[in-house]
């Protein structure tokens, strides 16, 4: 039955989504107000709750020898927290003016709705998967959740050959690429750009193309596919562009993804240019005042360009659902933006960016200075020294910093931190150059790598003014 919110003696919280976001939501609100002050219903339409998805292709890859190792919290735990989590169960509907949202049960097929006086919506991104010939064959996975994965660590038991094509090379594909690699793979990856990691500069790209090869990956950029084709048992056996056909025992979709928002929007929640829901700065998508939204389904500030983004990684769903968690549970929190960081590696290189691409700072009318330094990881005396490359924008006559990008080896990676830090602060390249950066030879030269960029970007926008 559906009580109203005057026959119920509490308030009844609804999650769509039992991941990241959601599931932070939900455990934050219960830390606040208890079972008698406020229910928890939780809706999660696949077989896992609380998981790492950034994880799945150091399990996939055997990095991570065991899939639990990934999972956070069980159902059972959040169910021993007082939270109703309903696994295999998909709201198919929202209906914003009754309060309540309609639910199905996935295994049986039943269906009913369920009312709210808060609602979070944390229903994720979904996997990009080109509409071709030939794309649902057996052999061809994406790997957006541990279903998935479970999906290709099976077909990878089965199949008996050892060629693999990885469609697409931002961080999901370059990631799959290793993966593949370290099972022993022929891995060749298909890339619509013209470098790899778009998420870089081309000419950053460009090195991570070099040593991508450098490990055996076979690199196509440049490159459409146009369908998958498959063999007499109706498995995928290779994959065509206009030019050619790459064969294929397995292929890994990594296309990247898009926010998982048809939901809200066939209830009439506002939706931005990106494809996520709007929100303020608590979270509370706009215009409705019991409706929270997190994770990779919404779209949030950029800090350095003031202009919405939709930046699916798990630090900021996490984030999301604290601060959702707090609101809905009484207190005030807020997601003030990001600057964009992420880090990635394949095999041995390690790959980094935080703030504007050049593009990026073209879009948003921003006129800047871009330099590039090589440096080491560590004293170049000192064993075990690396190799590094450094990116760094800042604005012309303020020299406030617009971002950064790193490839390197080892000790290149987490660099970007600095950066990211700098960034939020509104800091200067100049201001930079003065930061109180730990040193010892096993750790970095004498001037670290940033700090070397900065001081370049420094006279780059000095000659400028």
């Amino acid at each position: 039955m559906n009580m109203s919110r005057t026959e119920r003696s509490r308030e009844r919280l609804v999650v769509v989504g039992g991941d990241a976001a959601g599931m932070s939501a939900a455990s934050q609100a219960r830390r606040l107000r208890g079972p008698d002050e406020l229910e928890i219903v939780a809706f999660e339409r696949s077989h896992f709750t609380s998981y790492s998805a950034c994880g799945i292709p150091y399990w996939v890859g055997g990095d991570v020898p065991d899939r639990d190792r990934l999972i956070a919290r069980s159902p059972e735990e959040h169910r021993a927290r007082d939270i109703d989590l309903r696994m295999r169960t998909e709201v198919v509907e929202i209906d914003v003016e009754g309060r309540r949202v309609r639910a199905r049960e996935l295994d049986t097929g039943d269906a009913y709705w369920t009312s709210y006086d808060k609602l979070v919506i944390a229903t994720g991104a979904r996997p990009i998967r080109p509409d071709l010939p030939g794309v649902d064959a057996p052999g061809v996975h994406g790997v957006q959740n541990l279903d998935d994965g479970q999906a290709l660590l099976d077909t990878l038991a089965a199949t008996g050959g050892r060629r693999a094509v990885v469609v697409g090379a931002g961080y999901i594909g370059v990631e799959m690429a290793e993966a593949l690699i370290n099972l022993g793979y022929e891995v060749t990856v298909v890339n619509r750009g013209k470098e790899p990691m778009s998420t870089l500069d081309p000419d950053m790209g460009r090195l991570v193309h070099r040593a991508m090869e450098g490990m055996g990956i076979t690199m196509v950029d440049d490159a459409e596919v146009t369908k998958f084709l498959t063999g007499d048992d109706g498995r995928v056996r290779a994959v065509a562009t206009d030019d050619a056909e790459y064969p294929a025992d397995v292929v890994v979709l990594g296309i990247g993804v898009r926010p998982e928002t048809e939901l809200a929007r066939a209830a009439g929640l506002p939706v931005g240019d990106h494809g996520g829901l709007l929100t303020d700065l608590s979270m509370r998508v706009r215009g409705h005042d019991d409706i929270w939204a997190g994770g990779d389904c919404v779209e949030v500030l950029d800090l350095v360009s003031g202009r919405e983004r939709h930046i699916p990684l798990g630090t900021h769903a996490n984030k999301h659902g604290q601060v959702i968690g707090a609101n809905v549970g009484g207190g005030y929190a807020t997601f003030p933006g990001v600057v964009g960081t992420a880090v990635s590696k394949v095999c041995d290189l390690e790959i980094a960016r935080t703030g504007l691409r050049e593009k990026d700072a073209r879009r948003a009318g921003l006129k800047f200075v871009a330099v590039t330094i090589e440096s080491t990881s560590r004293a170049g005396y000192y064993p075990g020294a690396a190799p590094m490359t450094v990116k760094m924008l800042a604005e012309r006559r303020t020299g406030r910093l617009l971002g950064m990008q790193i490839v390197g080896r080892e000790g290149a990676g987490k660099r970007v931190d600095i950066a990211a830090v700098a960034l939020t602060a509104g800091m200067t390249v100049e201001q930079m150059t003065a930061l109180d950066l730990g040193y010892a030879p096993p750790f970095s030269p004498v001037w670290d790598p940033v700090l070397v960029a900065a001081r370049k970007a420094v006279t780059a926008v000095r000659s400028e003014t």
